[in-house]
């Protein structure tokens, strides 16, 4: 069964929440490094998560984004 975008997007904000590594985002999503660069540079562009040195971080806004995509069940 495919993931929504919604789901995959959540699991890399849960991923990065405490700062995490491209690799690190990979294993803990499930994805590939190709479909991950293109939800991180998706996710960058809306604001949700950040690069700090070689960490992503989620942002304040991906973290509200998070808790309204769980509390909807998606």
């Amino acid at each position: 069964m495919r993931r929504s975008r919604t789901a995959i997007s959540v699991e890399i904000l849960r991923a990065a929440m405490e700062g995490a590594k491209k690799t690190h985002i990979v294993y803990r999503a499930n994805l590939n490094f190709e479909v991950v660069n293109r939800y991180l540079t998706m996710l960058e562009e809306k604001g949700l998560i950040e690069k700090k040195d070689s960490l992503y971080v989620t942002t304040e806004k991906g973290k509200e984004f998070q808790e309204i995509a769980q509390e909807l069940g998606l």
